[in-house]
């Protein structure tokens, strides 16, 4: 377990333990020798606010390898930390069958872990080949092309789940053969928007893109699909997501307001006509489901989606990792409890012999009925089926693997997970690429700062009556995103074209707690040159002019950019 150093406005005690670290121009800036001395402090163009990006009750000040897992200090505060490390070992576990409490995988799966796609709780690190592996954040976007040509905009095919599963327990085949997937990386020789690979100084930059192939031979499925294009997304960084979930409502409405006058925003998010919300926005049925912190109904508007690059979740309670430790590892729990599966991958299953030959062997197996081929048959085709176990009680007998304790322990971990402070403020360097990052218009997608409202959180009905999970009142946060979607225009784009502006807080730290430092959603970007430059890719691009200024800058200028990124 991870030690937490307590925010505190004797910042010195943080710097007892920090100042062995330094400054690494191969790497991320962690820790400069005197920085401690400033934390705290109003230096140059930085508030003194600034050193905690989290607000003092989401920040730690721990900024060496393992400051991505520490819990904040709300977690602390409100006598939260068993609960929080329970779920942390949910978090970094294995799941298996039957091993209690870390039991449920399967029968098909995309990972054994979380920690397999966030290696270090950080953004997934780029791969040279897909593998359902530790360190692999990559997930399979499988769609078919609108125009037939590889549109990024197409429907998510239906033969296989939302996040494609390539493993799967013994009897079973995965769903897509994951050995047949080909991933390789293109080199751009010519940027669609005219910009030379090379700054006007002659410095030279590269950019890369993944090219993914998956053949229909691939999937175990029945029908098998057609027609079908691919893309790539990364996990990203979960540290201070809870805190993402504190900002109100309201006051991302107001910058979505805001943003509408000045560039063309996803209409399905937002509404120019009514100058209001988009029909995808809201999360609008969860009245039924879950309550706020208080007790009170959810507002009839409904829930702002705000979590995934392309907006899909709304509050973190029923988002990201409280749906992914569903659906990555298919592990169910009262409130998920069918399997994570499709019905054409239920009936292949259910048509392969050599499935129903293994589970003939097993009485004692689930799927093994009245032990004919033909009972068997039935019993795998209506017990992978989500939609027979919905709909069919003569089929649904599986019961709830996680416990609602064990859920509760772990939106604990997930809502409780601290930002590492802010480094090296204090550096001339770093206070020139502040202002450089302000100029360029940076901030008008990556918007510094938020303040936090009540916090009256969403959660589901299942766990509210089991305790409060970490709260973040009226605390100013820089997690720099507006979180809002928009276009880069990019090579082999991300799937649907808009993407949610990453947050940028703690990424300085990759290097130091990941081993990496790729950026994008598809870690396309080696390092902050080559994702500032992506930006650039199109003339088309939302950000085209902020980028074309960055090109256009001297060396000691986007240097300092850089180590700005670095220090935030």
């Amino acid at each position: 377990m991870k030690t937490l150093i307590k925010i505190s406005l004797l910042a010195l005690l943080g710097g007892i333990f920090l100042s062995s670290c330094s400054d690494d121009d191969e790497g991320s800036i962690t820790n400069s020798q005197d920085d401690y001395n400033y934390v705290g402090l109003d230096v140059g163009n930085f508030s003194k606010e600034e050193w905690y990006p989290g607000g003092e009750l989401g920040t730690t000040l721990n900024v060496s390898n393992n400051s991505y897992q520490d819990e904040t200090p709300a977690v602390t505060s409100q006598g939260l930390t068993d609960a929080f490390r329970l779920g942390e070992m949910f978090f970094e576990r294995n799941f298996t069958i039957d091993s209690k409490p870390y039991n449920g995988l399967g029968p098909a799966y995309v990972r054994k872990s979380c920690l397999d796609c966030h290696p270090s709780y950080g953004h997934g690190k780029r791969q040279t080949s897909y593998s359902a592996t530790f360190g692999n954040g990559y997930l399979l976007v499988i769609y078919h092309p609108d125009d037939g040509d590889n549109s990024n905009d197409g429907s998510y095919i239906s033969e296989v789940t939302g996040m494609p599963q390539t493993k799967a327990t013994s009897p079973f085949l995965p769903p897509v053969d994951e050995d047949q997937i080909s991933l390789t990386w293109k080199t751009v020789t010519a940027m669609e928007s005219g910009l030379p690979l090379q700054f006007p100084d002659g410095e030279t930059y590269e950019l890369i893109y993944p090219e993914l192939y998956i053949p229909v031979s691939a999937f175990n499925t029945y029908p098998q699909p057609e027609n079908l294009a691919f893309r790539l997304e990364s996990t990203i960084g979960i540290m201070g997501t809870g805190l993402i979930d504190a900002i109100p409502q309201d006051s991302i409405k107001k910058q979505y307001e805001l943003e509408a006058e000045y560039i063309e925003l996803n209409p399905n998010y937002w509404d120019t006509a009514s100058n209001n919300w988009g029909a995808s926005a809201l999360y609008t049925n969860w009245t039924s489901e879950g309550h706020l912190f208080d007790g009170s109904q959810v507002p009839s508007e409904g829930l702002l989606k705000r979590y995934t690059y392309a907006l899909t979740r709304a509050s973190l309670q029923d988002g990201a990792g409280a749906n992914a430790i569903w659906n990555i590892t298919n592990v169910s729990r009262s409130d998920r409890p069918l399997l994570y599966t499709t019905e054409a991958w239920a009936d292949a299953m259910s048509m392969n012999q050599d499935v129903i030959n293994s589970i003939k062997q097993d009485p004692s197996s689930a799927y093994y009925a009245d032990g004919t081929d033909e009972g068997i048959a039935e019993a795998v085709k209506n017990l992978l089926n989500p939609n027979t176990n919905q709909f069919d009680n003569k089929w649904y007998n599986f019961s709830p693997e996680m416990s609602d304790a064990n859920y509760y322990a772990f939106m604990v971990w997930h809502r409780g997970l601290a930002i590492p402070r802010a480094r090296n403020l204090n550096s001339a360097e770093v206070q020139q690429g502040k202002r450089i990052f302000m100029e360029l218009g940076c901030a008008s997608c990556h918007r510094p700062s938020w303040t936090t409202g009540d916090d009256n959180y969403y959660v589901s009905d299942n766990i509210r009556t089991l305790g409060e999970l970490p709260r973040y009142p009226r605390q100013k946060i820089y997690p720099y995103s507006d979180f809002i979607q928009h276009r880069l225009y990019m090579i082999n784009d991300i799937h649907g074209s808009w993407c949610r502006t990453t947050p940028l807080w703690g990424r300085g730290l990759s290097l130091l707690n990941t081993g990496a430092e790729d950026r994008l959603h598809d870690c396309r970007a080696r390092n902050e040159i080559e994702a500032i430059m992506w930006h650039a890719y199109s003339k088309q691009s939302d950000a085209y002019e902020s980028a074309y200024k960055f090109y256009n800058l001297s060396k000691e200028d986007r240097d300092a950019l850089v180590k700005f990124l670095r220090a935030i």
